[in-house]
């Protein structure tokens, strides 16, 4: 078995930060987790893509334990394929607070993930998925999103930015959700008071792992609860710029390896990959 590593808990976003561009994870970062693994650490996969849309990444990792999906609002054992605790968001609440923000800034499309293993995500007109890789069934009108129970709202807007989309409904939503912002053209409501740290703690509390045995690591605001709760965080260079903000370090971007490049330095580097590049906060 290779040395012990400094965390026993590695918990990655997926997109923008283990995964590249497009949907693909590299040779050396496929590399660096089974180093992990071997060192006896291991690795959680958190993020807001829904259990159904995670479930064909991680085949292809052969992973079988534990993944936090949904923003947190989904634990998902990969082995046994089901839910060991997930929470959905009140349908009714969510098409108040919907239209709460379409009073403030006019028409907004939405799409919505739906509850369990085998939920789907529906889209209305006029959304536009921001990753075109994963599946989506368009519906022909928004009372059709709320006909099952579902774990998330997924809002984009023709005109404004993310940040000001977010911002604006932060301020009109209240207690009847969270608002998060996961990525590019992503603004989304989730149960009130669930974020990531909300399914990280409960994974890794199955685990018997607390938080200074974790090191996390994103890309956007939605992982500032991860960042607020884990031992160590550690953001993208691709980051947005409130994450960095709370980060414990930077690293090079998804496309660059930036993890694999921590995780090196964590087992004592990596001679094939050459010396290793890191940027940190101050």
């Amino acid at each position: 078995m290779a040395a012990p590593i400094a965390y026993s808990l590695i918990a990655t976003d997926l997109d923008g930060t283990l995964l590249r561009g497009d949907d693909t994870l590299s040779d050396r970062s496929l590399a660096a987790l089974a180093r992990v693994a071997d060192a006896g650490a291991q690795h959680l996969v958190v993020t807001g893509r829904p259990a159904p849309r995670v479930r064909p990444l991680l085949d292809d990792l052969g992973a079988t334990g534990l993944a936090v999906c949904g923003q947190g609002a989904q634990v998902y054992d990969a082995g046994a394929d089901r839910l060991l605790w997930s929470i959905t968001l009140d349908r009714e609440l969510a098409e108040t607070a919907l239209g709460k923000i379409e009073a403030e800034v006019g028409q907004v499309y939405a799409a919505v993930d739906q509850d369990g293993v085998d939920g789907l995500t529906l889209i209305e007109p006029g959304y536009l998925m921001p990753h075109p890789t994963l599946p989506a069934v368009r519906v022909d009108r928004r009372d059709e999103l709320w006909g099952e129970s579902i774990s998330k709202v997924l809002l984009r807007h023709p005109h404004l930015s993310d940040d000001e989309l977010a911002a604006t409904a932060r301020s009109v939503v209240g207690s009847l959700a969270t608002v998060t912002m996961s990525g590019p053209g992503t603004v989304e409501l989730q149960p009130c008071g669930i974020t990531k740290a909300t399914g990280l703690a409960l994974a890794a509390e199955h685990l018997g792992l607390r938080p200074a045995d974790t090191i996390a690591f994103g890309d956007m605001p939605n992982d500032i609860p991860m960042f607020d709760w884990a031992g160590h965080g550690v953001a993208m260079a691709n980051a947005h710029p409130e994450l960095k903000a709370v980060a414990d370090e930077v690293t090079l971007s998804n496309e660059d390896d930036g993890i694999a490049v921590v995780l090196e330095r964590l087992l004592g580097g990596v001679a094939q990959y050459g010396p290793l590049t890191l940027s940190i906060e101050p």
